[in-house]
């Protein structure tokens, strides 16, 4: 791996990049030191229980918490507090979190033996933990998380007085306790044994592969690539986003880490303030449905259905190839009717050069694909790839001090053998490896620099994990609320109710309610929250689960695009220089995919490789999924060239009506729609190409 890479100008420094609710940075002084070390032992104790099941799950979720709330408030010490006494305060509501898991820890067999039956010290712990999780979401995640959460946990304690069919019988108070701070079904639930087993190590895999230069190999791929496309920037942000999202599942990060590149590059080339910042935000937002590894909600979603997480991703990768599709094709249609080139394609880097110079760095990417697709578990994959990724790092200046070519190939053949033993050897003689090559990287010139990226990395990989733990350990007391009380039921029977009659309506009424949550709150609560009440609902009137969860998913990534509050818009904003709500409405015509295709599966489950539909009948299975992706795809000419007012050449307003209303007939799956959509179709673009064929509009030559 060459110094390039590591200091690649567009690879964001992860060190300066804030985390969601607090500044960026470690803060100064003795503090800063025990923060990052704190980061350090909490990577190393998700690591060290990934690799080896040495403790119960139990534990491990609250250990996992634990150390979220010490890091998450030693950080607020240090970059937040003002005063010697706020940053006490903040140290000591950490530590007393932590000790909440310590207590988990040591008492975990006599809390088994006296279930339901607390001590005093029980309760005390359990009132602890409540409280510090929430005011750590507070000050990590904001207010209307927290409160909505607040409402739930009150609803628990109060409900025996709500009205109707809204009443519960009434819970003692160490009842209550007991369910949310001790139980499976509480802030210890399946959202925190997910970011504890799943999403951490990812979330650290995806940290060393940004600091071993990875985004530096994806952006130059993507400019080698498409760069010399008409509007290539914003091309080029499409397709790095694309990318991005095969190691990180974060959208809004997506678009602060690559939005300070990209956007300006965009402005640059012509394309309008609001528009690159949509691009950006439409794109890296897209992140999370890019398979092979997607967002977290995936590795949730996969543990709440019980299905392999191979599942999700079969079912996420038409729409998310529809969705990107559609970006591509509006950038084209808008860059057509700016009369933007694309970029020089003398003074672009060569995709295929990129990838011969970093080709190891794929490796780690290509091991996870397999090892996910071939039936491991994602903890098992994710530890595996994280494992090359460091093995990979630690051997690069090993290999550099290796004079002629023929012996270093033969270091990199022999590491690469050794690696590949754990197939057969098991995990110990991988860790032995590791221990080998950091001893190695002691002795040799540019190894101790190394070392330092590892250590720096394990660090950021859990600084970025706290907003995901963090919100995935209070989203628990909704779950818990709605298991406990039963609520749950009244609310899906109101929806099945409704879907009775109209399923339209239940979906449109699910959609509502999930942009309305992600107003306030981030796509991984949302997810759960929603898919826990309309998933099961959805199932019952008809919707196969994977297809109503992928539904409730989409809509919650679409949250963050949607004014009046799209959170990855107002991201792009400052990079932008333009109003987030401005961005948020070009974000909202990019991402038409991401609005139609969910309803689209709903009615077609093909179009998310799920149950056949009438349609393969007579031209099987694999001919109905290809008509219906390629009516999507039409759909999306005919929306993408109707929102932008251009395709062959500008278009008056009657065709863009047009544009509109075939592209509507195509994905309506309505007697004769199909048929009506396609001659309209086919008609109108034949005429718009006839009638236009000698008209180009003017070349706006690339600075």
């Amino acid at each position: 791996m060459s110094e390039t890479a590591m200091h690649h100008p567009m690879a964001p420094q992860t060190a300066e990049e804030p985390i969601e609710g607090l500044p960026p940075g470690w803060g100064e002084g003795i503090g800063a030191k025990i923060t990052f070390a704190i980061a350090i032992a909490f990577s190393a104790f998700q690591l060290i229980t990934a690799a080896y099941a040495i403790l119960p799950s139990q534990v491990i979720r609250a250990m996992h918490v634990a150390f979220l709330l010490l890091l998450g408030f030693g950080l607020l010490a240090q970059l937040r507090a003002k005063t010697p006494a706020g940053k006490a305060w903040f140290w000591l509501l950490g530590l007393a979190g932590f000790a909440t898991g310590l207590y988990n820890w040591v008492e975990y067999a006599p809390l088994l033996l006296r279930s339901g039956f607390l001590t005093t010290p029980d309760i005390i712990c359990g009132v602890v933990l409540i409280v510090v999780v929430f005011e750590g979401a507070r000050q990590l995640m904001g207010l209307p998380l927290t409160i909505m959460c607040g409402v739930f946990l009150a609803y628990c304690f109060f409900g025996q007085y709500a009205p109707g069919a809204l009443q519960t019988r009434g819970y003692f108070f160490d009842q209550i306790i007991d369910y949310f701070a001790y139980g499976t079904e509480g802030i210890y639930g399946t959202p925190v044994y997910v970011s504890a087993a799943y999403i951490f190590i990812f979330v650290v895999f995806a940290a060393f592969l940004e600091r071993a230069g990875m985004i530096a190999l994806f952006n130059d791929v993507a400019l080698g690539l498409v760069g010399h496309w008409r509007g290539g920037p914003a091309q080029v942000c499409v397709l790095s986003s694309a990318l991005m999202g095969t190691i990180s599942g974060s959208g809004v990060a997506n678009v602060v880490a690559s939005g300070q590149f990209t956007i300006p590059l965009m402005k640059r080339f012509g394309f309008k303030p609001a528009f690159a910042g949509g691009v950006e935000a439409t794109s890296s937002m897209g992140g999370q449905i890019m398979p092979p590894v997607m967002g977290a909600v995936a590795f949730i979603m996969a543990e709440t259905l019980n299905i392999p997480y191979a599942e999700v991703v079969k079912a996420a990768l038409i729409p998310a190839v529809l969705y990107f599709g559609a970006c591509f094709w509006q950038v084209h249609l808008e860059a057509g009717k700016a009369g933007l080139r694309g970029m020089n394609a003398s003074e672009l880097p060569s995709a295929w050069g990129a990838i011969k110079q970093h080709w190891p760095l794929i490796l780690p990417l290509a091991a996870l694909v397999y090892l996910l697709f071939a039936g491991y578990t994602p903890i098992f994959a994710g530890t595996m790839g994280l494992a090359l990724t460091v093995v990979l790092i630690l051997s690069t200046p090993i290999a550099a001090a290796i004079g002629p070519m023929a012996f270093r190939v033969v270091f990199w053949i022999a590491v690469g053998v050794a690696s590949a033993s754990f197939f057969e050897f098991g995990v110990t003689f991988l860790a032995l490896l590791l221990c080998l090559l950091i001893v190695a990287c002691l002795f040799f010139r540019g190894g101790r620099e190394t070392l330092l990226i590892c250590v720096d990395s394990l660090a950021e990989g859990a600084k970025n994990a706290l907003p995901v733990g963090i919100a995935c350990a209070i989203v628990g007391i909704v779950i818990g609320t709605l298991t406990l009380t039963g609520i749950a039921s009244t609310l899906i029977g109101t929806i099945i109710d409704i879907g009775r009659d109209n399923l339209f309506i239940s979906l449109i009424l699910t959609m509502i309610t999930c942009l309305v949550l992600g107003m306030g709150i981030p796509t991984i609560p949302n997810y759960i929250i929603t898919s826990s009440l309309a998933g099961p609902a959805l199932l019952e009137l008809g919707v196969p689960l994977i297809v109503s969860h992928m539904f409730v998913f989409y809509f919650g990534i679409m949250a963050d695009l949607t004014p009046p509050v799209a959170l990855a818009a107002f991201a792009a904003a400052p990079m932008a220089k333009v109003s987030g709500q401005k961005i948020g409405w070009e974000a909202t015509k990019l991402a038409i995919a991401g609005y139609v295709v969910p309803f689209m599966a709903v009615y077609t489950p093909a179009l998310m490789l799920q149950d056949p539909g009438p349609l393969s009948a007579y031209v099987g299975y694999w001919g109905e999924v290809t008509y219906v992706f390629v009516k999507a795809c039409f759909g999306i000419v005919l929306w993408g060239a109707a929102v932008v007012g251009f395709l062959f050449a500008r278009l008056a307003i009657w065709e863009r009506v047009l544009a509109f209303t075939a592209g509507v007939l195509l994905v309506l799956a309505l007697p004769w729609t199909d048929e009506i959509g396609w001659v309209i179709t086919v008609l109108w673009i034949g005429w718009h190409w006839w009638t236009t064929r000698k008209v180009s509009p003017p070349a706006v030559a690339s600075p």
